[in-house]
């Protein structure tokens, strides 16, 4: 190994394990949104397989892995659905647990944090996507 090598930074993605720890946030996270049932029915119709295979790429994305989402955008899927801020805050709270119970270091928490805080515009509805 080169000393270049050995100076590049390490990724999230890299930090917290890659793909395997990815997967299993998102099996998580998405088994305490559907038992929510404040959230479970935004997800009556939803192909929960593809659900999770999206999110699992824009989550790998957020924590600097690989780019391989090419999915909808954040303001096309979500705008219809008529997401609340309340209901907003409560799916980022459901993250935020899967991440610190996955024991995720408070560093990458407060990054993925920050993004949600980001992309809010695009997800709530009414949201005019400024936030991007």
């Amino acid at each position: 190994m080169t000393v270049t090598e050995e100076a590049a930074p390490v990724s999230h993605y890299e930090r917290i394990g890659g793909a395997s720890s990815v997967k299993a946030a998102v099996e998580l996270f998405y088994d305490k949104v559907l038992a929510d049932p404040e959230l479970a029915g935004y997800f009556t119709t939803v192909d929960m397989v593809g659900q999770r295979r999206h999110l699992a790429l824009m989550l790998t994305v957020v924590l600097g892995g690989p780019n391989e989402y090419a999915g909808r955008g954040l303001a096309e899927a979500h705008q219809p659905l008529g997401v609340t801020p309340e209901h907003y805050a409560m799916v980022g709270a459901h993250l935020t647990a899967t991440l610190t119970e996955l024991g995720v270091p408070a560093d990458v928490v407060a990054d993925v944090q920050d993004v949600l805080a980001q992309v809010r515009g695009q997800v709530v509805a009414g949201g005019d996507g400024a936030d991007a």
